[in-house]
């Protein structure tokens, strides 16, 4: 029976992410390599994973690395994907993105988890006061219901009604979606 996960923020191929977020990595090939095969161990080829941006900063990277992962993937694109709107020319990628082997392309999308109907975007909700000023225009505003993101990296987990998904929160793996549903339980 397919599963389906989430998970964001791999940035494939990009070295300084290693120092920016404390990733236990002595190099971008280790960290590449160590992500792919956490997936590829968790995530079957009838599984799928709804990837909520940063996959990687180089489209050369993208194309390399989507073909080696295993399951159907959905892109929630991010603000170093180049085919998110806050990049100029992002219409141009869209196209190469999907011929990478992403199974489609969006900025935001409900997913139904549980009883819930669940947002999915790359950034968090927008707040007044935030310490991250960039990108208020793409940020989603809060509704009222849960969000599943990424672009925090470790900053937090879980905050409120939002649950991180990316990677550098989740052992630098996926996470599947029974556990976003204990999360939303409790």
């Amino acid at each position: 029976m397919s599963k389906i996960w989430f998970t964001s923020d791999t940035h494939f191929g990009h070295k300084n992410i290693i120092g920016y977020c404390d990733r236990p990595f002595t190099s971008v090939e280790e960290m590449d390599r160590e992500m792919i095969s956490n997936w590829n161990d968790v995530v079957s080829s009838d599984d799928e994973v709804y990837f909520l941006g940063d996959f990687s900063l180089d489209f050369r990277r993208v194309r390399q690395v989507v073909p080696l992962l295993k399951g159907t993937i959905h892109l929630v694109s991010g603000n170093h994907d180049l085919c998110h709107s806050s990049n100029q020319g992002s219409g141009a990628y869209l196209r190469r993105y999907l011929d990478a082997g992403f199974s489609d392309i969006s900025e935001s999308i409900y997913v139904n988890i549980g009883e819930q109907r669940v947002l999915c975007h790359h950034m968090p909700y927008f707040e007044l006061g935030d310490l991250d000023r960039r990108f208020p225009e793409f940020k989603p505003h809060d509704d009222g219901g849960w969000l599943l993101h990424g672009h925090v990296h470790e900053r937090w987990k879980v905050k409120g009604r939002q649950i991180n998904v990316g990677v550098d929160v989740w052992d630098f793996y996926p996470v599947s979606v029974d556990e976003i549903v204990k999360l939303i339980a409790v």
